[in-house]
């Protein structure tokens, strides 16, 4: 075995050893909750944007998109435009034709002005309205056929609550193909004890739920739990879904 496979299957194998570790599962658990008192995924930046997201979640991402080289992704949920700004840049550094569609019900005056002056704006459009509505759909598809797009990659972080993804895990699931992934943000809330006093969402309400929902009507996709193994420190744990075929 050369080198660099060697490599590769330590990693394999420790990813593998990690990932039932329950003990090391638990510290994971209780960093997150102690983190989360502190917004800590608020405090980085991409690019010059807050991206709001932990640091490992970025860098599985972009393992992704490395792997898939998609021509579109469809993110939910605007914020502050760091995630758009992310993915915009990363193909742009793989050197595919890609866009990233970014979809929010109110995309803040100020945050639009940053992200269009941006110079990753040139990969990005930008859509104001539900991402559940069938306007919303319309224009998503609509962009689909105009551009040709073939490898797409989902991402869903806008409205928590159970019913929201579950409806926007069945509007964008279709649209991934074979080997691409719906990527489900804020698993997390149903495993971390943490309040959410001014949001309608908690446990037994929130994107894992739905993930559990949604697995057990549509069977293309499952969930990777390789890469639960691999990040053990995650928003999204259970949110990272493959699809298997079609």
């Amino acid at each position: 075995m050369d080198d660099s496979k060697q490599f590769l299957a330590e990693c394999e194998a420790n990813i593998s050893l990690q990932g039932k570790d329950a003990q090391l599962q638990a510290t994971s658990i209780d960093w997150l909750e102690t983190s989360g008192k502190y917004k800590y995924s608020y405090n980085f930046q991409w690019m010059g944007r807050p991206i709001i997201q932990l640091p490992q979640d970025i860098l599985m991402m972009q393992e992704l998109i490395w792997e898939i080289k998609p021509d579109l992704i469809i993110e939910t949920g605007v914020a502050r435009g760091g995630s758009l700004v992310f993915y915009a840049s990363m193909l742009e550094l793989i050197g595919e034709r890609g866009c990233v569609i970014g979809i929010d019900i109110d995309i803040r005056e100020h945050n639009r002005r940053e992200i269009e002056k941006h110079p990753m704006f040139k990969n990005i459009h930008l859509i104001e309205g539900s991402s559940i509505s069938n306007e919303v759909l319309s224009q998503v598809n609509d962009y689909i056929k105009l551009n040709n797009c073939k490898k797409i990659l989902v991402a869903l972080d806008s409205n928590h609550t159970h019913s929201h993804v579950l409806e926007e895990l069945r509007f964008y699931s279709p649209f991934v193909k074979k080997d691409s992934y719906i990527v489900v943000f804020d698993t997390v809330i149903e495993d971390v004890q943490l309040d959410f006093p001014d949001r309608p969402w908690g446990k037994g309400n929130n994107p894992k739920t739905a993930v559990w929902e949604f697995l057990k009507e549509n069977d293309r996709f499952e969930i990777d739990e390789r890469i639960d193994a691999k990040l053990l420190i995650s928003v999204a744990p259970s949110g990272y879904l493959r699809c298997k075929r079609g």
